[in-house]
This record gives C-alpha cells, sequence and structure tokens, in this order.
C-alpha cells in the first residue's frame, strides 16, 4: 500500500470540474490527489505567421505554477519560461495535437492555459488529463456558434506517472513518492489505447525490461480509467 492508503496500482482521487472558467471557450479544473491545476482553452481567430499557409489551425499550450502552489513561494518567471517550463508546455501542446484534427479547427489557434494551483506531484500529467477537457470543450463551442462543421477531436488524451519504489510499480505518484522512486515515468496515451509519449529514467541502477513492461501496463490501465472519466464530464449537460 502506498503511504495516502492507495493500493500500489490505483490512482490518487481525480476531480474533474468542467467549465471553471466562465469566459474561456473551454475550460476544466483537475485534481489528482493534492495536484490541482486550472486548465482553460482559449480560441482566436488567427494562426502564426508560419502557419498561414498551410491552411489548417494550431493547437498549443501554456503551464506555470502559481508562487504558492508549493510548500515555499516561488518566484514569477518574469524573463521568461524556464528550461522545465517550456519543456512540460511542448509535451502539453504535443499531447493535445496528437488528437486534433488540424484541417478541421480551420485558421484558428487555440491555446490552452494550464495554471498549477497546487503541486503534489504529477502537475504534468494533470495537465494533459486536463488540457484535454478544457479543449474537448472549446472546440464543441467551435460547433454550437457554427464555426466548426465538426469536433475537430479525434480521441480523449490523457497522462499518468508511474514508477519503481522498493522494487514494486507504484501509479500516479505523489511528490514525496517521485522523491523516493528509483524509476520515474510518465506516459501519455489516448482513449483507444495508443501512446503518444513516454518519459522515463532510473534514478540510480538500470531496470529491467520486464520492469518496464509492468510499468507500461499500469500505466495504460490508469490511463483507461482517466479516459473514461473524461469522457463522462464531457457528456455532462453544462449547468
Amino acid at each position: 500500500m502506498s503511504r495516502d492508503g492507495r493500493g500500489e496500482r490505483e490512482l490518487r482521487e481525480v476531480h474533474l470540474e468542467r467549465d471553471a472558467v466562465p469566459y474561456a471557450e473551454g475550460s476544466c479544473l483537475v485534481s489528482f490527489g493534492d495536484t490541482r491545476v486550472l486548465c482553460s482553452a482559449s480560441v482566436e481567430e488567427s494562426v502564426p505567421s508560419w502557419r498561414e499557409a498551410s491552411g489548417s489551425g494550431w493547437v498549443t499550450a501554456e503551464y506555470g505554477m502559481l508562487p504558492r502552489s508549493t510548500h515555499t513561494r516561488r518566484g514569477r518567471e518574469r524573463a521568461g519560461p524556464s528550461g522545465r517550463t517550456s519543456e512540460i508546455q511542448r509535451l502539453i501542446g504535443r499531447s493535445l495535437r496528437s488528437v486534433s484534427n488540424l484541417s478541421a479547427l480551420g485558421a484558428r489557434t487555440v491555446i490552452v492555459d494550464c495554471d498549477v494551483l497546487q503541486a503534489d506531484g504529477g502537475t504534468r500529467t494533470a495537465s494533459i488529463t486536463g488540457a484535454c477537457v478544457a479543449l474537448a470543450l472549446a472546440f464543441d463551442d467551435l460547433v454550437a456558434t457554427g464555426r466548426a462543421e465538426v469536433s475537430p477531436l479525434t480521441d480523449l488524451v490523457a497522462a499518468v506517472s508511474v514508477g519503481l519504489i522498493d522494487q514494486g510499480v507504484r501509479l500516479d505518484l505523489n511528490y514525496r513518492e517521485d522523491q523516493e522512486a528509483q524509476v520515474d515515468m510518465n506516459v501519455v496515451g489516448t482513449g483507444a489505447g495508443t501512446l503518444v509519449e513516454v518519459q522515463g529514467t532510473a534514478e540510480g541502477a538500470p531496470f529491467s525490461r520486464d520492469d518496464l513492461d509492468e510499468m507500461m501496463t499500469s500505466a495504460l490501465a490508469g490511463i483507461r480509467l482517466l479516459t473514461g472519466l473524461q469522457r463522462e464530464i464531457l457528456e455532462e449537460v453544462s449547468g
């Protein structure tokens, strides 16, 4: 059992609250345990200049941690995003584009902002999971307002962390577990069970192929649960 009472291959308690930002075309407040991220999708009727000749749209993301999202205050990144922030932003954007039909989007840009309100491990995986809900709602808004014939969303995408702690597989690591893990991985996958990205590192001794297979099996099971939750929340009628 993990320290918070979960089974080793159980997700933390996950909550998805749609329409958390009333002015955004799509939004979701996502919680993985004590990690909370506010995701909001904004539609712009233009594309970056380098994209204009394509006739297709663009989906991108921005990520940031609020100053007191951690135990001690983090300074704001006023000089621009740090290397870590840039890497996470690119990961979120790649994940969202993997399930977006950019031709169906037309000459528009959707920017999904992921703001970490509280961090306890897995902020990038929670961001991807919540951002997909926000993006889906923004796409639905395009259809509802007559700006698109069909939603450009081709599937759902979610992400989860997994690791090895004391030779056992642990799913959805919180901060303390992440610090203790001998191996730490982030896995991004779709509702169809396909993979978008796998990031994995041994913190000390190398790990075996059998360990990798066990971690991937656990992660994909977690992603199936997450995309199921996404589907449920997207099927709800907004109040």
